[in-house]
């Protein structure tokens, strides 16, 4: 087995004799178990105390236990101890400790109670994740992030989605699962080189077709689950259409404001301005540019969200406060019929100003019923029509001529 490299920070290796001790590997309680999905293992939920590590205080912790059988091995295995017991960020899960004895390989991280983020944005019942959240979970994801681009050596962490984001009780987010983690190129390196692995939809449509890996590959996952939590689907809804993703689908509707209002998440209706959401949707619309290039970097990302979220947030929870929770339709018509208002400012009428079509249309109906009483009239007392050819001729010429005659018939009529 390779070696483990670099300096471990404060991570303690326990001995497999420990772990049956404290019962944290109970297959027969459903309680226990934290996850039974994932590549690596199941995960388990167990408790630290002095029996374990002297002088620890009692601590829920999780442990995942590698499956000899799954598709990752000791080599997924030995990459989540090297990054996670190096770095420290807090927005990256915290490594306790290891245990590498025999075949036996665990990992014993921070215990989050909140889970993973897929299990709250895709729920069926209850309210969900509110805006404010969201968007705290959405910056703290892209902290963390950011802290790996720009580490002395960079790590791109290659399988960013929603169920590798954890939520403490505060729900503040941190990344978990580093077994695809790899170092960034170095110097005058453009890219890794390196099989592609990850999972379907949030893998950097230019790193499946060569392989070529960069820190812009793991901005394009933050856009996948930034659109997730927007929309409240999965990144392969069913609901979309056949051979579509969510990418596909939505993309072209990011930058459509009126059409975005009307996909983003019914859960989070009344919540948010329409305006903030319109520029999170732009963010997610560059993250998941098809050319590497012209995505931002993650710094810029936090940037953007720090400074929208200082704002927003404190917005919703006024407008939930107040019970401002109506419609995000009729709140963006509002928005634009104010903004039409002050781009365009009611001008004072002129005096000669030519007359709108209204006022054109009034004229016409006077002057077909001044003709018609006209003929009556004549009919009645036996005139002859010639005798008012004079006043039909005028009426016809305040009709057509856009001077002085035109502001005064339109005063009159």
């Amino acid at each position: 087995m390779s070696k483990i490299y670099g300096k471990i920070l404060d991570t303690t290796m326990f001995a497999y004799s420990h772990t049956k001790r404290q019962g944290w590997l109970q297959r027969n309680s459903s309680q226990a178990i934290l996850s039974a999905k994932g590549g690596f293992g199941v995960v388990y939920k167990g408790i630290i105390d002095d029996n374990v590590r002297p002088g620890f205080p009692s601590t829920a912790v999780a442990v995942k236990q590698l499956n000899p059988d799954g598709f990752q091995g000791d080599k997924e295995w030995l990459a989540e101890v090297n990054y996670l017991g190096q770095f420290s960020h807090p927005n990256l899960v915290k490594l306790i400790g290891y245990c590498c004895e025999d075949d036996h390989r665990l990992l014993v991280y921070e215990h989050m109670s909140s889970g993973c983020l897929e299990k709250h944005l895709f729920r069926r019942s209850g309210c969900g994740l509110t805006w404010s959240k969201r968007m705290k979970i959405a910056l703290g994801a892209a902290k963390g992030l950011a802290f790996l681009h720009g580490a002395e050596r960079p790590v791109i962490y290659r399988d960013f989605k929603s169920s590798n984001i954890l939520l403490d009780e505060d729900f503040n987010a941190k990344l978990s699962d580093f077994g695809l983690a790899k170092y960034g190129p170095m110097g005058d390196q453009t890219h890794v080189s390196t099989r592609v692995m990850g999972t379907i939809g949030y893998a950097a449509p230019e790193y499946i077709l060569t392989g070529h890996l960069t820190a812009r590959s793991d901005v394009y996952g933050f856009g996948v689950v930034l659109l997730e939590m927007l929309l409240g689907r999965r990144v392969l809804d069913k609901g979309i259409g056949r051979g579509q993703n969510l990418v596909e689908w939505a993309r072209p509707l990011l930058n459509n404001n009126k059409k975005l209002i009307k996909i983003l998440d019914p859960k989070m209706e009344g919540q948010y301005l329409p305006r903030a959401a319109m520029r999170v949707a732009k963010l997610a619309y560059l993250c998941l540019n098809e050319n590497p290039k012209g995505r931002p970097l993650m710094s810029q990302v936090v940037e953007c969200l720090e400074k929208f979220q200082t704002k927003d947030v404190n917005h919703e929870e006024a407008m939930l406060q107040k019970g401002a929770c109506h419609n995000s339709m009729g709140a963006y018509k509002e928005m634009k019929d104010k903004e039409e208002a002050k781009a365009k400012p009611p001008k004072e009428p002129k005096l000669f100003e030519p007359l709108s079509s209204k006022a054109e249309d009034k004229v016409g109906n006077v002057a077909r019923v001044f003709k018609k009483r006209v003929i009556q009239g004549s009919i009645k007392f036996g005139l002859r029509l010639e005798n008012c050819h004079c006043h039909l001729k005028f009426v016809q010429a305040s009709q057509g001529n856009k001077t002085a005659h035109d502001g005064w018939f339109s005063n009159v009529v």
